[in-house]
């Protein structure tokens, strides 16, 4: 049986999912971002449980088919822009349309009816913010990133990265370090 669930996007959430199935009882063959499947089926009033103990940490059952789809979407998006080494070569439309098995149109109707952003300003967010950690953890530098992250140049990047945040990626950056300054300074 495969149970979805919503603002299930990080490692840490698996974790709390995977404590709150054993103490229930529940035996999972695997937890991923957005899914769990267990192996035996859930009584409702197990799953009624499952979601009060689950609530106490943001994370929501799912049971309408559109929102599942929706959370689908979302954790391939944030599994494949903060999670993978590498972005997938072939266009995201067709690389989401093929892991979920619909028609992209129609994956992207349903998507921005319901979330009032289209997948690709979801992708681009994502993206942005994936950035953003990057230039924080100081690690690679902008061409680097931007190779990363599949951009077609540094420029384009940079300016995606304005347009969303409103700053540049060096101002972002020298904004980082006069905070940690300022906090040497204390």
């Amino acid at each position: 049986m495969i149970i979805y669930i919503k603002f299930m996007v990080s490692l840490r959430c698996k974790m709390v999912v995977k404590q709150e199935l054993q103490n229930l009882g529940l035996h999972f063959v695997n937890v991923d971002l957005g899914t769990v499947e267990i192996l035996e089926d859930i009584s409702q009033l197990q799953r009624s449980q499952l979601d009060k103990n689950l609530r106490r940490y943001g994370l929501i059952l799912l049971d309408d088919k559109r929102k599942i789809i929706i959370e689908k979407i979302k954790s391939i998006i944030v599994e494949m822009v903060h999670y993978s080494d590498e972005l997938p070569s072939v266009n995201y439309s067709d690389y989401i349309s093929e892991k979920l098995g619909y028609d992209y149109t129609y994956l992207a109707n349903i998507f921005s009816e319901v979330k009032g952003m289209t997948i690709q300003n979801f992708i681009i967010l994502n993206k942005i913010e994936r950035v953003k950690e990057l230039l924080l953890y100081d690690e690679l530098n902008l061409t680097e990133i931007s190779y990363k992250l599949n951009y077609s140049s540094v420029a384009h990047l940079s300016n995606q990265f304005k347009k969303v945040t409103g700053l540049t990626p060096s101002y972002f950056k020298k904004l980082k370090k006069e905070r940690f300054r300022n906090l040497e300074d204390l």
